[in-house]
């Protein structure tokens, strides 16, 4: 297997696969559809399951078996029917960059046995569209086929003679204890926390060997696997020139016994030939972009749009639940039937006479629900005291315009309120206008106390307020020290401190999230405090421009 051609990667790949597809669990395959990827699962035929298709929005009842409802009411007795799982099968999940987390859990408890295998059909086109962790971390392969045109590609036929001789010889391959050392300290030293890692590269391994004609694994097998399985699992490692300069070892007081072991190692497999052989393998910036997948999926909660919800009128669709009939509410027929039909024999026969062909009750009623996002909004609280000098106050309204931006760009909303002089002043309610916006943070003047506790009462109603229109609130506080001003408009410091913990507590019961960031020359402890009290990040910015104020509340926000 050479780097220089990547499709004799993924024809190995389907080969390893096609041995032992019970051991390797199953392909993530990431390609937009078109005839490159139609000449992968081409190559799918030599599979030893059956091929079952999934779409993420499949029924439990579809999975796991439940009441055929033609046959029964055909009948007129309960008939069950299997679902997908209850036979091995090569599963084939359509879309799967948009598999729910209930849908990828349940797949991921079923390749927990051999039993089954899973293609995972990747069509993501953005960073955070991507496969499920529960299941990426469960399959062992992994193909990138965006950056392999059409020329590049040829039709895989693998000889079904030579799969069966290396089926016949892969249950007598074995790995030794060099072997898998060796794959566990690649494996950390990519990067990689699962432990499911090295299992999955010991049967890649295997069955490469297999493939090969070998008789024992080598050390090609390994460094196969590693490419293969590590690759896409790895996080970017560290700058190597951040790293302390290596101290020279102490002087062996037995220098025969060094020796020794120094033969020993030299016989040894080292881990640094598997990692270069999961990197080379790589496109440069395909681990940044895992690693950027990894951390928007983490953050999306958080992210672009706001939280999920239940609805009855639109969203994704959500299994149907008994309920009964509101204005509104949509009926689920077919599982309304499905729910009616056992009980039609002793329905007749408790109510003799009558001639309708399905007697529904109350309880049979199944309503459709639907998941919706909602839209976010941004509350900017900025402190435009007079001890916030005039320069950061103009380096914070330069952030905030340039984070607008990114948020109009993902249609979110924007609120604005400064707080300043006696008490806050809300001067943008939730909106999306970027230009409005923008007039509005110009206005914006310096110059009084730190009316702190009054900005934070105010960024609470305002998301208080969002709420209820169904919006996602998250409170951004960019200030440079503590409050100085009560909520009745009086100086005084140890009350309007007092006041600003009290709020900064009703802020964290409100479970909305917020962050801190602190702009002032010196980092301010009682800014700190307040954030841990609010249980939100706390960022120190002293002498950050516009441009990096804006990246780093933009990195904060998405997290």
């Amino acid at each position: 297997m050479t780097t220089e051609d990547p499709w004799s990667r993924v024809e190995t790949a389907l080969a390893c696969l096609a041995l032992d597809p019970g051991g390797l669990r199953g392909l993530w395959l990431r390609a937009r559809a078109g005839p490159v990827r139609d000449r992968v699962t081409a190559g799918l035929d030599a599979l030893p399951l059956p091929r079952r298709r999934l779409h993420p929005t499949i029924a439990d009842d579809a999975l796991f078996g439940g009441l055929d409802l033609a046959a029964t009411l055909a009948t007129g007795q309960p008939v069950m029917q299997a679902g997908l799982l209850a036979q091995p099968a090569a599963l084939i999940l359509t879309m799967a960059e948009r598999c729910p987390p209930g849908l990828a859990a349940r797949l991921a408890t079923a390749l927990d046995s051999p039993a089954h295998a899973l293609i995972a059909l990747d069509e993501g086109a953005e960073a955070d569209e991507t496969l499920a962790p529960a299941l990426a971390d469960r399959l062992a392969l992994f193909l990138d086929l965006t950056d392999i045109s059409l020329s590049e590609s040829r039709d895989i036929s693998l000889d079904p003679q030579r799969l069966a001789e290396a089926r016949a010889r892969l249950p007598r391959l074995a790995l030794t204890p060099d072997h898998l050392d060796a794959l566990t300290r690649a494996a950390a030293e990519l990067g990689i926390p699962s432990l499911r890692a090295p299992l999955l590269a010991a049967a890649t391994a295997r069955a490469h060997a297999a493939w090969a004609g070998q008789d024992t694994v080598t050390e090609a097998d390994l460094a196969a696997a590693a490419t293969l399985v590590y690759g896409h699992r790895a996080t970017p490692l560290p700058d190597q020139a951040e790293a302390p300069p290596d101290e020279p070892p102490p002087p062996d007081p037995n220098p025969d016994q060094g020796e020794a072991q120094s033969e020993d190692q030299s016989q040894s497999i080292p881990e640094e030939m598997l990692v270069e052989a999961a990197l080379a393998a790589l496109p440069r910036d395909l681990l940044e972009a895992l690693a950027a997948g990894r951390a928007a999926r983490a953050a999306k909660s958080a992210g672009g749009t706001g939280a999920e919800r239940g609805g009855n009128r639109r969203g994704r669709p959500l299994p149907s639940r008994p309920g009964r009939l509101t204005p509104g509410a949509r009926i689920d027929l077919v599982a309304t039937l499905r729910a009616a039909a056992p009980w039609q024999p002793l329905r007749r026969a408790q109510t003799p006479g009558r001639d309708a062909a399905l007697l529904v009750r109350a309880a049979d009623i199944r309503l459709k629900r639907f998941r919706e996002t909602s839209d976010r909004v941004l509350i900017f609280a900025v402190d435009a005291s007079g001890s916030a000098a005039f320069a950061r106050l103009a380096e914070a309204k330069g952030a905030i315009e340039l984070l607008l931006a990114q948020a109009y760009a993902r249609r979110d909303h924007v609120s604005l309120l400064a707080f300043r002089g006696h008490a806050a002043e809300l001067l943008l309610p939730p909106t999306r206008s970027l230009v409005q916006t923008k007039r509005r943070l110009a206005g914006v003047p310096g110059g009084g106390g730190t009316p702190l506790a009054s900005g934070l009462q105010l960024a609470l109603a305002t998301a208080a307020q969002a709420k209820q229109r169904g919006l996602t609130p998250t409170i951004a506080i960019l200030t440079d020290g503590r409050g100085n001003i009560a909520l009745d408009g009086t100086a005084d410091r140890p009350r309007a401190e007092a006041e600003a913990t009290l709020l900064a507590r009703q802020i964290r019961l409100s479970a909305t999230p917020a962050l801190v960031i602190d702009v002032a020359n010196r980092p301010q402890p009682a800014l700190r405090t307040l954030a841990q009290i609010m249980d939100a990040p706390y960022l120190a910015l002293p002498r950050a421009d516009a441009r990096r104020l804006s990246s780093v509340l933009g990195e904060a926000l998405e997290s």
